[in-house]
């Protein structure tokens, strides 16, 4: 809605020509019409369409010279539409003009020349970006990082006095110590990965290539062999698979750390995860695709750009990269199969998108475990709760007792009997998921608004949702069940209290709002209640059955479902 009130005006201002717009000038060297595309330009990229964008921008070039923001805007489009090489090139070609002169175009200049082994003028051009450095925090994660890996390619040893960013600084150090083959690269990693800063384990892929390039083989199996399949992540599983298979030369294939182009492509794969965890998905994307022009052999980041297209929407952009993972690496394959048939569901049906994914997973003809995990969620997510049992069953009965994996199984496996409303067989599986992980807060929370929903064991459900919360207070799933329990026992003040937080934490969440809708009501606030479930009928995600009641609530309040 602002986007288009903001053309509408646009539009309108440039209907309105001044002579300095309507014709060229020596002071001003464009037209209404290069403005009226520079414009257009904006607002596309505005609206996150980079490829529109840069049909505008292309038709108002001459603004490079006289429009500070316009080089920013166009450079990153650019990046955006993965025209990397293009976008140097008009840095470079706007290198000595002030509306150049900003931190993401020194990062261009620093990485066109690594990938042309010239450290010196890397070195250069770092210099250059010192006084955007400051911008933000990542900025200087960036500035100081590069300067320690220039450094170390240029001198083969680690910078002295260099700055500590933590486990960040431990990723570069690993890195620049498996650069030139030091006998402490092993240790360095192995820290790293049993980190309990967070989840490390991409680095065991490092760590596992690093030895098989050393022709540490057996070592190499050890350490995946503690890897299992079902709860692993992509990059891991089909690391797991290439070793299982004695696939060594897939890894020689896509990254060394004798190059130090896979090394900054990694780097910047890192600053794009971590400009992710901040929500900025452009500037993420904008990094991803820098760390694959230095190293485009690496196609698992491909699948993290599918996976950015697929929130945003474009279907077939990510339909275009699945399609350059092959069957001859199974899980990358498997992966393209599960995001085509999650289109199918979006452009179609569950009923298409399941039989997409049946129909590739008959053709498999030895099945891994975590392609049966896959499956069983997949049906899960469609709702073919019996069919999602029968797979999740069939991993339960080959794996030990005490595996974690196999509490998150039960878990599952309980929610299907639970929305089967086979409550006996749901509450054996959740309860023995729970004496895996006795504090899983995620089992406590289901299990326990389970029973609030039956009106069952009320007094042990609370204290379970007490133990979950103080395991995740921060979780608005959490947040909402234990508002609801209060809600249950008619403490509505409290309960007041959490389901305000988890309206305020998942805003177009459908169960939330109508639970915050409902404790209002009961605080006699009674036009803000109506204002919460009306929001509940707004939204794409609401089943049938909830809107059946919203309507009647909307009409009687309360007292029509009770």
């Amino acid at each position: 809605m602002i986007s288009k009130i903001f053309k509408i005006i646009l539009l309108l201002v440039l209907s309105y020509q001044t002579p300095v717009y309507s014709k060229s000038t020596s002071f001003n060297d464009f037209n209404s019409r290069d403005l009226s595309n520079y414009f257009s330009g904006i607002i596309a990229y505005e609206n996150r369409d980079n490829s529109e964008a840069l049909k505008y921008f292309n038709l108002s070039k001459v603004l490079l010279n006289s429009h500070d923001n316009y080089l920013k805007r166009y450079v990153n489009s650019l990046v955006l539409e993965n025209k990397v090489a293009q976008a140097i090139n008009v840095v470079k070609n706007n290198s000595k003009k002030s509306n150049a002169d900003f931190f993401d175009a020194y990062v261009l200049l620093i990485i066109d020349s690594l990938k042309k082994n010239d450290f010196d003028k890397a070195d250069i051009y770092l210099d250059q970006s010192l006084r955007f450095q400051e911008e933000n925090r990542i900025n200087l994660v960036i500035f100081e990082t590069l300067k320690q890996y220039i450094y170390t390619f240029k001198n083969k040893k680690l910078l002295p006095n260099k700055k500590n960013f933590g486990n960040l600084s431990l990723i570069a150090e690993a890195f620049q110590r498996c650069h030139y083959n030091d006998q402490r690269t092993s240790s360095f990693f192995l820290n790293l990965i049993n980190s309990q800063q967070g989840d490390y384990s991409r680095y065991i892929f490092f760590y596992i290539n690093y030895l098989i390039q050393n022709n540490e083989f057996d070592q190499a199996k050890s350490v995946i062999d503690q890897i299992d399949y079902i709860g692993s992540t992509l990059l891991l599983t089909q690391t797991k698979s290439w070793i299982d298979n004695n696939k060594f030369k897939s890894f020689e294939k896509i990254f060394s750390c004798g190059n130090h182009n896979d090394i900054i492509s990694e780097f910047l794969f890192l600053i794009s995860n971590l400009y992710s965890s901040q929500d900025n998905f452009e500037k993420s994307n904008f990094y991803l695709n820098l760390s694959i022009y230095l190293n485009p052999k690496f196609e698992f980041n491909l699948s993290l750009v599918a996976e950015n297209f697929f929130a945003d929407g474009e279907y077939n952009k990510v339909k275009k990269i699945v399609r350059k993972f092959k069957e001859t690496d199974e899980f990358y394959y498997w992966f393209r199969v599960k995001k085509e048939a999650q289109i199918i569901v979006k452009e179609q049906n569950y009923e298409k998108g399941t039989s997409h994914i049946e129909s590739k997973f008959k053709n498999i003809e030895k099945p891994n475990p975590k392609m049966i995990f896959d499956l069983a969620n997949f049906y899960k997510n469609s709702k073919n709760y019996e069919l999602a049992i029968d797979n999740y069953s069939r991993l339960i009965s080959s794996l030990e007792d005490t595996s974690v994996i196999k509490s998150d199984i039960l878990y599952r496996r309980g929610g299907s009997y639970e929305r089967l409303g086979n409550y006996e067989k749901s509450d054996e599986d959740l309860l023995h998921a729970l004496r895996i992980r006795p504090n899983d807060a995620y089992v406590l929370n289901y299990l326990a608004y389970s029973w609030l929903e039956r009106d069952y064991k009320i007094d042990e459900a609370m204290e379970m949702l007490k133990i979950a919360y103080d395991l995740k207070s921060n979780d608005p799933y959490i947040i909402d069940s234990i508002g609801w329990a209060y809600f249950l026992i008619d403490e509505y003040e409290e309960a007041e209290k959490y389901l305000k937080r988890a309206v305020e934490l998942m805003p177009d969440d459908p169960i939330v709002n109508d639970h915050y809708g409902d404790i209002l009501w009961k605080l006699d606030q009674k036009i803000q209640a109506r204002y919460f479930w009306n929001s509940v009928l707004s939204f794409d995600d609401t089943e049938d059955d909830m809107r059946e009641n919203i309507n009647k609530k909307l009409i009687t309040g309360l007292k029509s479902i009770q």
